[in-house]
């Protein structure tokens, strides 16, 4: 998520912390095979409902319509799953929706952008959308962004490759994302993953947004108490901890070619999350139908206002309900005017054996004339997310023997690779990262182990 100011961050952190009570029973996490089969598919569907949306992006498209495609995609996409199924912790129902509503931000928009049914904006031929998204199946919440350049080309989906400072801050917050996800593994901390972050933007010519949080998810919890702060500043720290295996996270990047300070027009909240920890008798009768419609339909997870049929009764108990603390509002963020703005984010798994990006393996279609040049980032990384499972060999003849003995040497030579890599981490904390750059003219292509 996005805060824009830095009192949010501490409140994201308070809130986070009353729901993650260690008194209190925990829910069960990825030590357990039921949590995985339902975090993966969350994953999946989150991943369909992206591409379906990234599909839909093109020259005349209404923006609200494109939001709209997003979250009918999810419902239609859980309505028929776990129809007869208990909850994890035996609930008579399982729970299942969307985790976080569908918005398309573009060009120096940042974020949370999902505007009401009447709002007229389209996207143009070379605007800069950024798609964001969620789902959740029994409160296991997926949440997926990812941003394009669109355009009525459709026969390429590689296509536009455009240059230029917005390729630039595209290409640069996906390095930076392909990066962390390789610092996000147990025995690393969280403020490795910032340095990696920053030092991805340094080398694009890019700026990290400050107030952008990484949170650890949770059932019912898409904000949890373990912060990745992108851009730590004077006003702007949260606490540095380690992974643990069993973990998931939503890894927020998201970089601009402008100053990087989220800011508020005067444009009004349509995203709004319940607090359902907090008690207040609220006066108004049209609050409380309200509040009492929030908290049957969406529990704990934001919420479109578009999704109250009553728009207009809404937005009056919503200001009751925010003014108590009862709802928290997303507000829709803006960089100045003329700047750009690259935003990705995946759903990430921590296991004891390795990292899984759950969401989030859409291709760019942009490319950057530049390249990483820092030799910690270039050589750094040379292991995959995941740890390699070496093959059981028996004593061969001839050819055979000679396929063996060459696929001995590859391995032995991935293991040289992450040895070194160890090395360079070692040397170089908090980078994590192995691009392996093809020279071409004018171009640049990044290949992720």
């Amino acid at each position: 998520c996005i805060a824009p100011l830095p009192s949010l961050i501490v409140c994201a952190s308070l809130m986070a912390d009353s729901r993650d009570n260690p008194e209190e029973e925990q829910d069960p996490g990825l030590e357990k095979q039921e949590v995985v089969t339902r975090c993966k598919l969350a994953a999946d569907i989150a991943n369909r409902a992206l591409e379906t949306v990234v599909a839909a992006c093109k020259p005349g498209a209404r923006v609200v319509e494109l939001c709209q495609l997003g979250d009918v995609f999810i419902l239609e996409a859980v309505k028929d799953i776990y129809t007869k199924a208990k909850g994890i912790r035996g609930e008579k129902t399982v729970e299942k929706g969307i985790a976080f509503p569908t918005c398309v931000s573009v060009n120096h928009c940042l974020a949370h952008n999902s505007p009401p049914t009447d709002a007229p904006t389209v996207l143009q031929e070379g605007d800069y959308a950024k798609i964001d998204l969620g789902c959740h199946i029994d409160g296991f919440p997926a949440v997926v962004a990812h941003t394009i350049v669109v355009s009525e080309k459709t026969e390429d989906p590689a296509l536009p490759k455009t240059a230029g400072p917005g390729s630039d801050v595209i290409v640069a917050a996906w390095t930076a994302r392909e990066a962390a996800l390789r610092v996000m593994k147990p025995g690393h901390t969280n403020t490795e993953v910032t340095a990696v972050v920053n030092k991805v933007a340094e080398e694009f010519g890019v700026t990290a947004v400050e107030g952008v949080l990484s949170h650890n998810l949770k059932r019912f919890i898409i904000d949890g108490s373990r912060v990745i702060l992108q851009k730590p500043t004077l006003d702007q720290k949260v606490d540095e901890f380690t992974f643990e295996g069993n973990e998931v996270y939503a890894l927020d990047i998201c970089f601009s070619t402008g100053e990087g300070k989220p800011r508020q027009l005067e444009d009004r909240a349509n995203i709004y999350k319940a607090e359902l920890g907090k008690r207040y008798q609220l006066k108004l009768k049209t609050s409380r139908q309200v509040f009492y419609e929030i908290s049957q339909r969406f529990s704990s997870f934001p919420f479109s206002l578009r999704a109250i049929d009553d728009l207009r009764g809404a937005r009056m108990g919503v200001a009751e309900c925010v003014s108590h603390g009862l709802l928290v509002p997303y507000p829709t963020l803006y960089e100045k005017a003329g700047t750009l703005v690259g935003h990705f984010k995946s759903t990430v798994f921590i296991l004891p054996n390795g990292t899984t990006q759950a969401t989030g393996s859409l291709a760019l279609n942009v490319e950057s004339e530049k390249r990483v040049q820092d030799e910690g980032i270039l050589a750094l990384l040379a292991t995959s997310l995941t740890k390699k499972k070496k093959k059981k060999r028996t004593h061969k003849k001839g050819a055979s023997a000679e396929k063996e003995a060459d696929i001995q040497n590859d391995d032995d030579d991935d293991d040289a690779q992450e040895e070194k890599a160890q090395l360079m981490f070692n040397a170089h904390p908090g980078l994590l990262l192995l691009l392996r750059i093809v020279s071409a003219p004018h171009t640049l292509n990044i290949t992720v182990f």
